[in-house]
């Protein structure tokens, strides 16, 4: 028999901890979650049940949420936002049903888009050295800008990891990193010479800017001494693209798409490359087993019979 309910505030609250503590997600995570909850509960006070009260939040039934969720898919388009927003649905429900405050779980057959795969885009090896070789060096930021681009296509970072990296978690001595990504879960990984090189560089000039008091241990921080921000390193890399001549939709993560397939393009085992990434499952990192057209087509030239007769003509 479910318990009786809480205040909506005290709720919320325990809903928070529950995200946090015994599911282990990232702060990004629990703010998107908790956003989805609140769009759940703005709907339902919309509308009434068939006693004139205003729908209850909790207690929903199945029909109501598939109403709540195709409301919802008219105003998102994206098939990677409409899997977040149930993905949301889901994680409050199951919350409830642990925490008994209801005795079965209305959302458990909601089904959205399959998400579609795409092959991510990979800058070839020309196109990263293009890249680095349009940062001006003698510029303010130069050296920084520089090391960040380093650590991201030489280590793989998520732009996350690479914004909320502190100098306490870099072993120069021991040419590692200790990595806090998704779901704070925490890995070690290798620093490349060339990018210990480059943030050597950076680390000096670091000495000489003013630092804000929340800035002393961060790795990367701006102009002004404050960390750095997800969308500053965006529109960095996409300024160095456009500087390079790169007309490929580039962000970030474009460079640790590039680091993975690189190494696997060199040899290196899948399940390494996996634990470099920080990926819980295998199938995540199998995306990078993708073959380059330019391979595909060498190999029919090369392997298929009518190719080899024309040869030998």
């Amino acid at each position: 028999m479910a318990q009786p309910l809480k205040s909506d505030d005290q709720l919320l609250k325990e809903y928070h901890t529950w995200l946090r503590l015994e599911r282990g997600y990232s702060p990004n995570t629990i703010e998107a979650y908790e956003m989805d909850l609140a769009k759940l509960r703005a709907y339902t006070a919309r509308f009434t049940d068939e006693n004139g009260k205003p729908l209850d939040w909790v207690h929903m039934n199945f029909e109501q949420l598939e109403a709540f969720v195709f409301d919802q898919f008219k105003e998102t388009k994206s098939e990677a936002s409409q899997a977040r927003i149930l993905a949301g649905i889901h994680a409050w429900f199951r919350f409830l049903l642990y925490k008994n405050y209801i005795d079965q779980d209305p959302s458990e057959l909601l089904e959205g888009p399959k998400k579609s795969k795409h092959l991510p885009t990979v800058l070839t090896l020309d196109e990263v050295n293009r890249m680095m070789g349009a940062i001006d060096l003698s510029s303010n930021e130069g050296h920084r800008n520089r090391a960040m681009m380093e650590m991201l296509y030489g280590s793989g970072l998520r732009v996350s990891e690479l914004v909320n990296l502190r100098l306490s978690q870099i072993y120069p001595d021991e040419h590692y990193m200790l990595i806090e990504g998704k779901g704070s879960k925490q890995r070690l990984v290798p620093l490349s010479p060339v990018a210990e090189e480059w943030f050597g560089y950076w680390m000096q000039e670091r000495a000489t800017w003013p630092l804000k008091p929340e800035a002393k241990d961060i790795a990367f921080v701006n102009r002004y001494g404050r960390p750095m921000t997800r969308a500053m390193v965006f529109t960095i890399v996409r300024r160095l693209c456009a500087e390079a001549g790169i007309v490929k939709t580039v962000s970030p993560h474009t460079l640790r798409h590039s680091f993975a397939t690189h190494l696997l393009q060199n040899g290196a085992d899948l399940r390494i490359i996996q634990q470099l990434l920080g990926h819980e499952d295998l199938a995540t990192t199998e995306i990078y087993t993708h073959v380059d057209v330019a391979d595909l087509r060498k190999a029919v030239l090369q392997y298929h019979p009518a190719n080899k007769v024309k040869s030998e003509r």
